[in-house]
């Protein structure tokens, strides 16, 4: 007998699949929304203010390191809170996730600078760019589990992706609180305290997030799962173990989505600002655009990933991002608002077309009893490799090269292993097979 079909869930479940969707987004929006204000103000006024230095270069190149932080401290998080998560269930440890990395923002928004605390100040920013990464790389497995495993598995890309509607999502908000908070302050005012505003708006956004995951029941499958006795005592040492394959995958398929949004949402930023000598402004509001329009993409692309063999799209895509760049930074280079902002809309257009079906297409590469862990090692690995280093890279390569056309062979190289990820992939059939024998009943 079939525990969920859609003939016995009904309005109660069709009610908690809502419920789940809008937690999951909203959740990771928020957190998203945390890392977003950060990334952003790293490339923008944190260098001057925690890494005051008369070379702009060694300045920048300092904060992008705390950047950094938050993503090589992400396998931690995905190490800790996945391991939870399959044991304890989705719902307790998303509520905990989402605390540690509100409060660890909140408190960024509090901090003295170098010129109050000298070089500690730097110190204690780095400490709480860690909480935010170690939150963040609890958060995106289970965010992704929590609507996914409510809905039907030959839908997962689509209920999947409202995960990933959350880094969009929260990079707008981010990008136009700090826009909005420049244009109407006086630049003295803003580099003094305005900026902490946006830090300190986290505390407000944290305590709806939590009211929505508080409210929500844990998910169908880890319900069974639990039910029939089977869940892991060691996920981790499981996952490495019988499924190596699969984690090789999650980092593979990875990597190219995270170095290009790093690219188009943090490094163009500093591109516009210090090589092109455009306004913040302008570059934030570019950003803006394509992320607004990224997202009606994100669930588009995690539906047709439902319709289409989901590999295959993510191929496509990924040879749309080995490409764009040869053709965006001319488009910058033209120093054109209108040129600009078409190119960025393209290019996250690309990144929705990898991202949108990215959730799906890792969590099933894994087992039901073993996905929370591997898909988050998965997610926060690949970061190590990809996002985490990405703006390092970008600005040595152009401070040593001079060209942007360094930048894009990187992006491409990036693309052929997330290619070579894609081809290792196994089918989403297999998957669902997987998923109909746990929801069995005995």
């Amino acid at each position: 007998m079939c525990v969920m079909t859609e003939s016995s869930t009904a309005a109660p479940a069709r009610r908690s699949l809502r419920r789940a969707f809008l937690a999951s987004l909203s959740g990771t929006t928020l957190e998203y929304y945390d890392f977003a204000a950060y990334s952003v103000a790293s490339a923008t006024i944190l260098g001057k203010l925690f890494f005051p230095s008369t070379d702009e270069f060694a300045s920048t190149m300092l904060s992008f390191s705390t950047f950094a932080v938050g993503y090589l401290s992400r396998p931690l998080g995905g190490f800790v809170f996945g391991r939870l998560g399959d044991v304890l269930g989705r719902k307790q440890v998303l509520v905990l996730t989402l605390l540690l990395t509100g409060i660890a923002t909140f408190l960024v928004g509090v901090l003295p600078t170098h010129a109050t605390l000298g070089g500690f100040a730097a110190v204690l920013l780095v400490l709480l760019r860690f909480a935010q990464g170690v939150g963040v790389g609890g958060e995106w497995g289970g965010a992704v589990l929590l609507s996914s495993e409510f809905g039907d598995p030959k839908r997962r890309g689509f209920w999947a992706s409202a995960a990933q509607i959350g880094p969009p999502a929260g990079n707008l908000l981010a990008n136009g609180v700090l826009a909005l908070l420049a244009t109407v302050m006086p630049a003295a005012a803003f580099e003094s305290w305005g900026w902490r505003i946006a830090f300190l708006l986290s505390g407000v956004l944290v305590l709806f997030g939590l009211w929505l995951r508080l409210e929500l029941e844990e998910t169908p499958v880890f319900r069974k799962i639990a039910e029939l006795g089977e869940k892991p005592k060691a996920p981790l040492t499981e996952v490495f173990r019988h499924e190596p394959r699969a984690v090789i995958v999650g980092v593979l398929v990875r990597i190219c989505p995270d170095v290009l949004y790093s690219l188009l949402t943090v490094f163009v930023l500093t591109y516009l600002v210090n090589q092109l000598h455009l306004s913040r402004s302008e570059g934030l509001a570019a950003v803006m655009i394509g992320s607004a329009v990224q997202l009606f993409l994100m669930p588009l692309a995690g539906a047709l990933s439902d319709r289409f063999d989901r590999r295959t799209l993510y191929l496509a895509g990924t040879v749309a991002a080995a490409i764009w760049p040869f053709v965006f930074f001319p488009m910058l280079n033209t120093k054109s608002f209108a040129t600009i902002a078409i190119g960025m809309v393209v290019a996250l257009a690309i990144h929705a077309l990898l991202y949108g079906p990215q959730a799906a297409l890792i969590t099933e590469q894994f087992s039901p009893r073993l996905r929370y862990t591997g898909s988050s090692l998965a997610y926060t690995l690949a970061g190590v490799v990809g996002g985490a280093i990405a703006p390092l890279v970008f600005t040595a390569l152009l401070a040593g090269w001079g060209s942007w056309v360094a930048l894009a062979l990187y992006v491409v190289l990036t693309a052929v292993l997330t290619g070579t990820g894609a081809l290792l992939a196994r089918s989403p059939e297999v998957a669902r097979q997987e998923e109909i024998l746990v929801k069995v009943t005995p």
